[in-house]
C-alpha cells in the first residue's frame, strides 16, 4: 500500500522560510517524477517542483518559474522522504501543498499523470 504523508506546513510572515516533508511508503522508484504541487482556494492545482530520475538513475530538480531561486526540492532515499525547502516566502505562496508520486509518463507538472497523493499540508504567508 502506498502512503504519502506531508508535514511542515504552518503560518509565516512574508520573507520567512518553511521546510515541508513528504514521508513515502510503498512508492515505486521506477517512475520518472516525484513532485510537489499546491492549490490555493479557487485556483487549479499547480506544479511547484519535481525530481526527475533519468533512465540511468541520475536525478535532477525541476521548478516552476514562480518559485525558482526560492524553493529547493530534495530527497533522502535512506529515509524515503522528499523535502521542499521554501525561502523568501510571499503571500502568493499561500496554498495547500501536496506531494505526488509515480508519474506515469506525463509532464512533471501534469496533476493527472501522478498515481498517488498525500493529504496536504497548509502553508499560509502573511
Amino acid at each position: 500500500e502506498v502512503q504519502l504523508v506531508e508535514s511542515g506546513g504552518g503560518s509565516v510572515e512574508a520573507g520567512g522560510s518553511l521546510r515541508l516533508s513528504c514521508a513515502a511508503a510503498g512508492v515505486s522508484c521506477r517512475y520518472k517524477y516525484t513532485g510537489w504541487f499546491r492549490q490555493a482556494p479557487g485556483k487549479e492545482r499547480e506544479g511547484v517542483a519535481a525530481i526527475y530520475v533519468s533512465g540511468g538513475g541520475t536525478s535532477s530538480p525541476i521548478y516552476a518559474d514562480s518559485v525558482k531561486g526560492r524553493f529547493t526540492i530534495s530527497r533522502d532515499n535512506a529515509k524515503n522522504t522528499m523535502y521542499l525547502q521554501m525561502n523568501s516566502l510571499k503571500p502568493e505562496d499561500t496554498a495547500m501543498y501536496y506531494c505526488a508520486a509515480e508519474n506515469g509518463g506525463g509532464r512533471w507538472n501534469d496533476r493527472w499523470a501522478y498515481n498517488y497523493w498525500g493529504q496536504g499540508t497548509q502553508v499560509t504567508v502573511s
